[in-house]
């Protein structure tokens, strides 16, 4: 989909659906003026518009070049910000969809506080995530979407909005990026496929990629992403993502890894169908958010130095794979007994971190996973769950997460790391074990990968609202790409108030 802006006339806009989001506090003066630029038939229909968030309704105008224009309901004007304009923004795509409008135009809200650039950026985001469809694998020539969306500038700072429209652009297409690698099929996308992605993805947004295989991950030592490899057909990967641009201010590089399990069966310790291996090709929704990530930070030209960390396989229960009672040494020089094949994600990043820490010397660590079915547990799909070491900077970085989150849409939610956690994870027999009961699992989890990082670090569980059984405001069905816009937020935000290190 083409994104753009224009200054002409809302009358004369040659599209096929113009969209007029509206508050519920539409006063006498707005219903005014929209009869003075699109008619009457236009400002009668928005006198009865109670402009609820959601609500779209269809208006058949006279005077303009479009055939349809929409009111789009943004709730209450004192509530409206910038998820409020995404969620009106992704109805008003399904309205597009239904009316099959291959080009829309949509005007700037003229009701509440928000400046201009976060207004546009807002409307794109929500128009155009909202707009996602997967069609890889259709057959059918049903209608895909929009071809062209465009923003009316009018009397509003054009540079703002112009940067604004940009911006959204950039930050939803990465999102679409990382969609597409969790909804691609596990027969197209195993570890080498899935390294040769990322790969054509540096080369053609401009960030450096380095994949390893078998052997050099061997050599490495990473135990731990080669026991989980054992019962697989296809080899691991291990792509290097580098984005360091001349003007990044930070010698010590933030870095950020993503737990990469193309397929997850559970290994021996199999997991059920229905409603849970069937949708383990979302297993790796975190790698695909970084792959996304560097996309938005190689286009929006994001001056800061970041390395990716991406080790890759699938889990399966093959003749020579990995069993509970296994002991295996992981990158970092630790044992780990085994109690379940089904916890592989962590030894997979256990790996990976242990890696940054000794090898880059990193400012701040990262790691995103759909790491367990305990963090759906306890937060649902509407916020993926963040844990960080019980240091003093932790509390300003899960608080600058958090805000991040909530300026985006991608919410998340603190657990508790309290060290008497990491007793749940004692072995007799090696350093650690894998699991650590049924109890707090999805803290266990973060313990177990607090043990092999030396760096400040922030570890982001999203395994509910990466993958979502139905569509929810402008997140669709299946992968949602959650991550790629908060990360963006989060590290530029970091970049800009943090001395360079």
């Amino acid at each position: 989909m083409t994104v753009s802006t224009t200054s002409n006339a809302p009358v004369d806009l040659d599209v096929d659906l113009l969209l007029i989001p509206v508050t519920q506090d539409l006063s006498d003066s707005l219903i005014h003026a929209l009869s003075n630029r699109l008619g009457a038939a236009l400002s009668r229909a928005a006198a009865d518009f109670e402009g609820k968030e959601g609500d779209v309704r269809v208006v058949y105008p006279e005077t303009t070049v479009a055939p349809r224009a929409a009111f789009v309901g943004l709730g209450a004007a004192a509530d409206l910000d910038a998820d409020a304009v995404r969620r009106g923004m992704a109805a008003a795509s399904e309205t597009a969809r239904t009316h099959e409008a291959e080009a829309v135009a949509c005007l700037l809200p003229e009701e509440g506080g928000m400046d201009d650039d976060t207004t546009a950026q807002a409307l794109v985001e929500g128009f155009v995530l909202g707009a996602y469809q997967y069609r890889r694998y259709k057959t059918d020539d049903g209608f895909s979407g929009p071809d062209s969306f465009v923003v009316h500038v009018d009397e509003h700072e054009e540079a703002a909005v112009r940067s604004g429209t940009e911006r959204g652009r950039r930050l939803a297409e990465a999102t679409g990026t990382a969609r597409d690698l969790v909804n691609r099929s596990p027969h197209d996308k195993t570890a080498e496929a899935f390294a040769r992605l990322v790969a054509e993805s540096g080369a053609k947004h401009g960030y450096d990629v380095e994949t390893w295989g078998e052997d050099r991950i061997r050599e490495e030592g990473m135990g731990g992403l080669l026991a989980v490899n054992r019962g697989s057909f296809d080899p691991p990967t291990f792509s290097l993502l580098r984005w360091q641009p001349d003007d990044a201010p930070n010698e010590r590089p933030i870095v950020v890894v993503g737990k990469g399990v193309m397929f997850d069966t559970g290994g021996l310790s199999l997991k059920d169908t229905k409603g849970s291996m069937d949708k383990m090709k979302s297993d790796m929704g975190g790698a695909a958010a970084v792959v996304g990530l560097f996309e938005a930070l190689a286009d929006l030209q994001v001056p800061l130095n970041v390395v990716g960390l991406l080790p890759a396989t699938d889990n399966r229960p093959g003749r020579k794979a990995y069993v509970p009672g296994d002991v295996i040494e992981m990158h970092s020089g630790a044992t780990v007994e085994v109690m379940n094949t089904d916890a592989e994600g962590r030894l997979l990043l256990a790996d990976a971190l242990s890696y940054a820490s000794s090898t880059y010397d990193p400012a701040l660590v990262v790691d995103v996973a759909t790491l367990t079915g305990s963090c759906i547990v306890a937060l649902g799909t509407k916020a993926a769950g963040v844990m960080a070491s019980e240091t003093d900077a932790a509390a300003e970085r899960l608080y600058a997460i958090q805000r991040a989150g909530e300026r985006t849409g991608e919410r998340v939610h603190p657990l508790p790391m309290f060290e008497e956690y990491k007793e749940l994870l004692d072995s007799t027999v090696a350093d650690l074990t894998n699991v650590g009961g049924s109890a707090a699992g999805a803290i266990t989890a973060g313990k177990f990968l607090e043990h092999f990082v030396e760096a400040p670090w922030l570890h982001l569980d999203v395994a509910g609202p990466a993958f979502l059984d139905e569509p929810s405001g402008y997140a669709p069905k299946g992968g949602t790409g959650f991550g790629v816009r908060l990360l963006a937020d989060y590290l530029e935000t970091y970049g800009a108030t943090h001395t360079p290190a």
